[in-house]
């Protein structure tokens, strides 16, 4: 089996053990919480302007897209999801605190780093095949995590979903987020 198809497939379960971790260690305090939420929000917010572009699609268990999505978001960086999911786990391990905050972001960013390279590296293999120059071309113009300050100019034209929509297909990650934060704050009780 491919070590990409494996962190593909299982990308919503692979982070439970750096959440336990995270959860482990935790000692919240309050300023740290505060911060840590705003950054949380912030990587929320990312994924919410992803996924109105990108739709239900994004919640596939296969590998591929029906069509090449080059707006909104995606006119920035070519994985903004990605990008929104370590902005958030970075304010979870803000929200958690710990004596060793330095060390659980680091190990956070290692473990999304390597998962996230592998995933990409399936995914645009993938879109090469389907989309062929199409997406070549939108490789040259648009980084891959880093956003650039202004959008790619292109003829993707496509509207962004309602929020309702788009909050109920975000619905998962947002009750994983509640859980995470909530079973922190029983543990800061212990």
């Amino acid at each position: 089996m491919d070590i990409r198809n494996f962190f593909f497939s299982n990308r919503s379960y692979t982070p439970i053990p750096l959440a336990l971790i995270i959860i482990y260690y935790s000692q919240p305090s309050w300023l740290m919480f505060m911060f840590g939420f705003l950054v949380l929000l912030a990587g929320e917010w990312i994924r919410l302007n992803a996924v109105r572009y990108a739709g239900g699609a994004t919640r596939t268990m296969k590998v591929g897209a029906p069509s090449l999505c080059t707006s909104g978001p995606y006119a920035r960086v070519r994985n903004p999801l990605y990008v929104g999911n370590m902005v958030m786990y970075t304010g979870i391990v803000l929200i958690a605190g710990a004596p060793n905050i330095g060390w659980m972001l680091l190990l956070t960013w290692i473990f999304f780093g390597i998962q996230y390279s592998l995933i990409v590296d399936l995914e645009e293999e993938t879109l090469v095949k389907l989309f062929g120059d199409a997406y070549e071309n939108y490789r040259q113009f648009v980084p891959s995590l880093i956003p650039r300050i202004f959008p790619w100019k292109n003829n993707d034209d496509r509207q962004p979903a309602s929020w309702k929509k788009t909050f109920k297909t975000e619905k998962r990650t947002l009750q994983n987020i509640s859980l995470i934060i909530i079973i922190i704050w029983i543990r800061s009780l212990f």
